[in-house]
């Protein structure tokens, strides 16, 4: 099956200045939020301020645990590698004020990962030079889906029965964004696997 041409979902791919190294970050969801607004979503949309809790309101509670555990990985990425954690004093404000909005460099995507020079193509000249992204997949049994329909085509090495990695695609699956399945001792894990990705020589 062709892969599709192009991403879809929440979020901006494009950097703001303060955020260095320019790694973006694209978590991939096997749902949307059934909200008539999110139904045909064909591009990616930068959220605008009070949108994440209107969507908690609409859509109950998974989906505030989904945009939580966002937010709280951010936080314990390492600041060295990244830089999300310099734009708001907790991860509820960087949540409230800057998660999927314009220049963020965080999506939130509803189709399938574009890897590599598939991704490049949909980013500017201007950013191309450091498109470095970290591609997230939530969820086991969603990546298993993507694989099995020919709409992902990676080498997965499986860390534990939790995290698999594809270092040369720079992906990697983990448990569906909730507190239980990836709980917080499982955030500071995925994080420590994303500076791996960053400090890992690419080509």
């Amino acid at each position: 099956m062709k892969q599709q041409a192009k991403n879809s979902g929440l979020g901006c791919l494009q950097l703001n200045a303060p955020l260095k190294p320019s790694h973006r970050i694209l978590v991939y969801i096997a749902n949307k939020p059934n909200m008539p607004e999110y139904r045909h979503c064909n591009s990616v949309q930068a959220m605008t301020s009070g949108e994440i809790t209107a969507i908690g309101l609409a859509c109950g509670n998974g989906w505030r645990k989904v945009f939580n555990v966002y937010s709280k990985l951010l936080y314990a990425l390492d600041a060295n590698d990244f830089s999300f954690k310099t734009l708001a004093p907790t991860w509820q404000t960087y949540r409230d004020d800057f998660l999927l909005q314009q220049g963020s460099a965080t999506a939130l995507l509803f189709s399938a990962p574009l890897l590599l020079k598939e991704l490049s193509k949909e980013l500017s000249k201007e950013s191309q030079a450091n498109s470095h992204c970290i591609h997230i997949i939530s969820g086991k049994t969603y990546a298993k889906t993507l694989i099995d329909s020919g709409l992902l085509n990676v080498s997965l090495i499986w860390i534990d029965e939790y995290f698999a990695i594809d270092v040369q695609k720079r992906l990697i699956v983990c448990p569906y964004f909730d507190y239980r399945q990836l709980s917080n001792q499982k955030i500071e894990q995925l994080a420590k696997l994303m500076s791996g990705l960053v400090n890992q020589k690419t080509h």
